[in-house]
């Protein structure tokens, strides 16, 4: 085992990682990264954009308002508003990376309507290329910076805690398959995203499956919101992993949800219809499809002939599964879209223990509540990284020229056990998806439990802390709120109106009593 040392680490190469790495220039960092930086992010898929008030009419308050109507209950206001209020700035940065935001004629941006948005604030590129257009420009921007150290390839396993306060990680190289390497620091932040591909359907690549948050958890990070996971109802049904996302901007263009018999089920379900908040179009579709009528977006009309033009990337999309948008629906399916649940952190991307920081998708700072609203992802991401990178401060001003530190691979996926994997993303689905039940869930934390005990590496053990922190703070939760939706607590209940907090411990402490009481 080797020892180095550096002055501040990030786990994890997607927006948040990055973003944070540019704001702590000239201090020197580490991007620790499993995949080529930029590869293995969620925030690489990302269609619509971000959400931003900065044209004619819209205001911060409205954008507040917003967040906290689509988070059902359990928004934490004051950073709603801190996100929004932030929001322009950090829009800004990125024009600064080098980031071609869609502008009108008059070069003013150009802004567009999703579901649950009172205004048109989703800043875009090209229509659905943001996210793909954002990490192009950041990982240019990083490669350009010489106080930027990238690692690629190294899988963390661990952190390192000394008196209760972080100290360091252990990391594998060769994408988890070589050897073991432990870097030093007492900043350490994490930024490893989310838990989707802890499903069998997902929109999120192979990488988002929660290590960066059980990693945290087995250190005694405090976790928080964990049962709330946001199901994108509009994947392709097209039978690939991951599942090609329509736009939601789609819809905000007037597309349409039918059935097979060509009726718009949406309407009987929802006023706002197509444009309910996404776990009530999520449920819409999951019903349809699990009831054999299927479900189908229509573009035909809302968008037509201007489709190549206007959404690009799902254009693509659907030609290659065979689909032509401009004059056939697409077969739609809820996936696995976005975790509001993570790493409890506070307004400057503080987590429970000292030295600790986290942002992105592996976090929960209480902006989502139990649903996110379209496009706060990426705004989230960038503001609390920019947050950390202010408070841990600019450091040595000296400008040093690290050498990459790459390995020299273009494949680099971390491997877990491939079976095992499997069985646990069915699980995941089959009992925490759209919707859930007492039974059901039960059965699927034994599974959990099993495939605990069958002594798999490091990185699999956190894969599977993630998924049962899931599994306990769902069991936990009777009722339905946002995302979290339970047949046999199908209502709001007030006693439940707050946010939940938990360590791993507690879970475990949790799980002992619902196992006896199965």
């Amino acid at each position: 085992m080797s020892i180095q040392s550096d002055p501040v680490i990030i786990i994890g190469g997607g927006l948040a990682g990055l973003f944070c790495a540019l704001k702590l220039v000239p201090r020197p960092v580490t991007v620790l990264a499993a995949a080529p930086i930029g590869r293995g992010a969620s925030s690489a898929w990302a269609q619509a954009g971000i959400a931003a008030a900065v044209s004619e009419g819209d205001t911060k308050e409205k954008h507040v308002a917003d967040t906290v109507a689509a988070g059902d209950g359990i928004v934490d206001e004051n950073i709603a508003r801190l996100m929004a209020s932030e929001a322009a700035s950090r829009v800004h940065d990125l024009l600064g990376y080098g980031v071609p935001f869609d502008r009108d004629l008059e070069g003013r941006l150009q802004v567009s309507r999703e579901a649950a948005h009172s205004e048109s604030r989703i800043v875009r590129v090209r229509g659905d290329m943001a996210g793909r257009a954002i990490m192009q420009a950041l990982v240019r921007t990083v490669e350009n910076t010489p106080s930027i150290r990238v690692m690629e390839g190294y899988v963390v396993e661990d952190l390192m805690i000394e008196k209760g306060a972080v100290s360091g990680v252990i990391a594998r190289t060769e994408a988890g398959r070589g050897k073991q390497v432990t870097l030093a620091s007492r900043t350490v932040v994490i930024a490893t995203g989310g838990i989707g591909h802890l499903y069998a359907v997902t929109t999120n690549p192979s990488e988002a499956r929660g290590e960066g948050i059980g990693m945290a958890a087995r250190a005694g990070a405090m976790m928080a919101d964990m049962e709330f996971v946001q199901f994108h109802p509009t994947a392709l049904d097209v039978h690939k992993d991951p599942a090609p996302l329509a736009t939601e901007a789609l819809r905000g263009h007037g597309a349409t949800l039918i059935n097979r018999a060509g009726e718009r089920f949406m309407l009987k379900i929802n006023p706002d219809a197509e444009l309910a908040p996404r776990d009530v179009v999520a449920r819409g579709i999951y019903t349809e499809v699990t009831a054999g009528r299927g479900a189908w977006l229509d573009c035909t009309k809302a968008v037509g002939a201007a489709f190549p033009e206007e959404f690009p990337t799902v254009y693509k999309y659907c030609r290659d599964a065979g689909i032509d948008p401009v004059i056939d629906p697409i077969p739609v399916v809820p996936a696995a879209h976005y975790f509001m649940g993570g790493i409890l952190t506070d307004a400057d991307g503080r987590t429970s223990i000292d030295g600790l920081w986290a942002c992105g998708e592996c976090t929960s700072t209480g902006a989502h509540g139990a649903n996110r609203l379209a496009s706060n992802s990426l705004l989230e991401a960038v503001v609390f990284s920019a947050r950390i990178a202010a408070k841990i401060g600019k450091g040595d001003t000296k400008h040093t020229d690290w050498s990459k530190g790459s390995v020299d691979r273009d494949d680099l996926v971390a491997e877990v056990d491939t079976a095992a994997m499997t069985t646990l993303r069915k699980t995941m689905s089959a009992s925490f998806g759209v919707i859930r039940d007492r039974k059901g869930m039960l059965e699927g934390l034994k599974t959990i439990l099993q495939l605990e005990r069958a002594n798999h590496d490091a990185a699999f053990r956190n894969v599977l802390a993630t998924a049962k922190l899931v599994a306990v703070s769902a069991l936990r939760r009777e009722e339905s709120r946002g995302g979290h939706f339970r047949t046999d607590f199908p209502e709001k209940r007030a006693e439940w109106q707050h946010r939940t907090f938990l360590t791993l411990s507690d879970a475990e402490a949790a799980l002992n009593e619902m196992m006896e009481l199965a």
